[in-house]
C-alpha cells in the first residue's frame, strides 16, 4: 500500500505542481497573517498585499484582487489629496 502511494505521488507530482502548492501555502499563510493583523496589532495594510503578491505568482484571481486593491488605494489617496477621480472614457 505504501509503495503504491509513493509511486503514485512520484508520477503525478511534478515541479510545476510542487511550486504551485508551495506558493499557495506560503502566500495563503501570509494573507491569513495579514487578516489576523486587522484585529491584532500589526501592519495588515502592508502584509495582505504582500501575500496577494506572492499568490499572484501562480494564481490569476490573486492578481485580479491585487489590481483591484491597488486601484482602490489610488482612489483613496487621490480623494485625500483632493484630486478629482480620473474620468472613464466611453468605449467606442
Amino acid at each position: 500500500m505504501r509503495w503504491r502511494l509513493r509511486n503514485y505521488l512520484r508520477r503525478t507530482i511534478s515541479y510545476p505542481w510542487a511550486r504551485r502548492i508551495a506558493v499557495a501555502v506560503i502566500g495563503g499563510s501570509i494573507v491569513l497573517l495579514g487578516v489576523a493583523m486587522v484585529v491584532l496589532p500589526g501592519p495588515a495594510i502592508v502584509v495582505i498585499p504582500l501575500g496577494l503578491g506572492v499568490l499572484g505568482l501562480e494564481f490569476a484571481w490573486a492578481r485580479h484582487w491585487l489590481r483591484k486593491l491597488r486601484t482602490t488605494a489610488n482612489d483613496v489617496v487621490n480623494r485625500v489629496r483632493g484630486k478629482p477621480k480620473d474620468p472613464v472614457e466611453p468605449l467606442q
